[in-house]
């Protein structure tokens, strides 16, 4: 079991273990958007070409056991007991299939904010251009969402869509739980996109009041999974039916269903889609056991993520850089980030660039410079970002 001090420590105790990403020579603060995998990830991903060229079509009792222990990974990321999960290659597929089962019809508005991701938010955008009526309440400042949101949602809504941690500057959604109290008395179904909060801000759905939500998310950023591992959580009991649809939806007892209607199988298996490759299972398997093994529960990464952002955020603080050129809002405590930095510039891109140059891989957003640090860099990785992040602030700075 390793501790958090052996992850602050140089070299990091983490970083043997992902020798094939090299973490232990560069500065990759890219984790809030693609964390590197440990070295077990290949070893998934020989093993389910291994198993297709062994079994070939017979695979799939395999892979099915793969993608179990994948659902039973996020069902314990995300503090769950009671629903279940459906997987997909993304989080769009997911969220087309939840927006294909509402009943759009009768309720023709959809709730959310101006500060979600792309996945929801051009597909949103598009419906709206179908006359279904989509209201953005602000996202800033996210202490005042839930109530924005609340006061949006009537009866004429079919959902609302909302984010516990915001992708562009990492700052917390909190009161979700009151959302969901709201929706349930008019009649909505509430989906939440955790794709910033899970395995690096514990989550909890009986403690946040949030047992009957939807939940999107997947393990391409803090999970270290890599691509094509996307989750729904679906509340128990759930009855809807994706107009969307694939085959494996048809997998299981069927319910009872009409003459010529469609059928669904049970539980979350109703948001299925078709065919897929299995390899990220494989590979998602392998990291998850390796995160157990390791003792990467969420409660302790949360607290590498604190200490990691938190140091970047000081370091940042003492460069007393123009604010012109960068600053950070400096109003939202710590405790209110996800996992990751935002700073706010007008040329952030060119600063993106520069901290390049300089050996750091970082990202951007419009005009807000983001650095993700992950538990496999050391307190001097952070600190050595930091300086090169001065002499790029340097280079923009009249």
């Amino acid at each position: 079991m390793i501790s958090p001090e052996a992850l602050y420590a140089s070299p990091n105790a983490l970083a043997p273990s992902y020798l094939r990403f090299r973490v232990g020579e560069r500065l990759l603060l890219t984790g809030h958007s693609h964390q590197a995998w440990p070295d077990c990830a290949l070893d998934g991903q020989e093993e389910a070409w291994l198993d297709a060229a062994t079994l070939a079509d017979e695979k799939w009792e395999r892979a099915f056991a793969k993608a179990e222990r994948v659902r039973q990974g996020y069902a314990a990321l995300l503090g769950d007991t009671r629903g279940a999960i459906a997987l997909a290659s993304n989080t769009h597929e997911l969220v087309v299939r939840f927006l294909s089962a509402l009943p759009l019809r009768a309720r023709p508005r959809l709730v959310t904010t101006d500060g979600e991701f792309h996945t929801v938010r051009r597909q949103l955008d598009r419906l709206a251009e179908e006359s279904i009526e989509v209201v953005k309440v602000p996202h800033d400042p996210a202490t005042a969402i839930a109530e924005r949101l609340v006061a949006a949602a009537d009866d004429r809504t079919a959902a609302v869509l909302v984010s516990s941690v915001l992708y562009q500057n990492a700052h917390r959604v909190p009161n979700l739980g009151a959302v969901q109290q709201h929706c349930q008395r008019v009649g909505a179904e509430l989906l939440v996109d955790a794709y910033h909060a899970v395995n690096v801000v514990p989550v909890s759905l009986e403690e946040e009041g949030l047992d009957d939500a939807f939940v999107v998310g997947g393990g391409y950023k803090y999970c270290q999974l890599g691509e094509g591992n996307a989750f729904l959580r679906v509340p128990p009991d759930c009855r809807m039916r994706p107009v969307i649809t694939g085959w494996f939806a048809e997998f299981g007892a069927l319910s009872a269903q009409a003459a010529g209607r469609v059928g669904y199988a049970d539980g979350p298996e109703r948001f299925a889609g078709a065919t897929y490759d299995p390899t990220s299972h494989y590979r998602a398997a392998r990291v998850l056991d390796f995160f157990e093994d390791q003792g990467l529960a969420p409660a302790m990464l949360r607290e590498v993520s604190q200490h990691q952002v938190g140091r970047l955020a000081s370091g940042f603080d003492d460069l007393d850089a123009d604010p012109s050129v960068v600053t950070r809002d400096r109003l939202v405590p710590l405790a209110s980030l996800g996992g990751f930095l935002a700073l706010e510039a007008s040329r952030a891109g060119d600063l993106c660039r520069l901290l390049h140059e300089h050996g750091v891989l970082s990202d951007y957003r419009a005009d807000v410079l983001r650095l993700g640090p992950a538990p496999y860099l050391s307190d001097a990785q952070l600190d050595a970002t930091v300086s090169a992040l001065a002499e790029a602030i340097h280079s923009l700075t009249p």
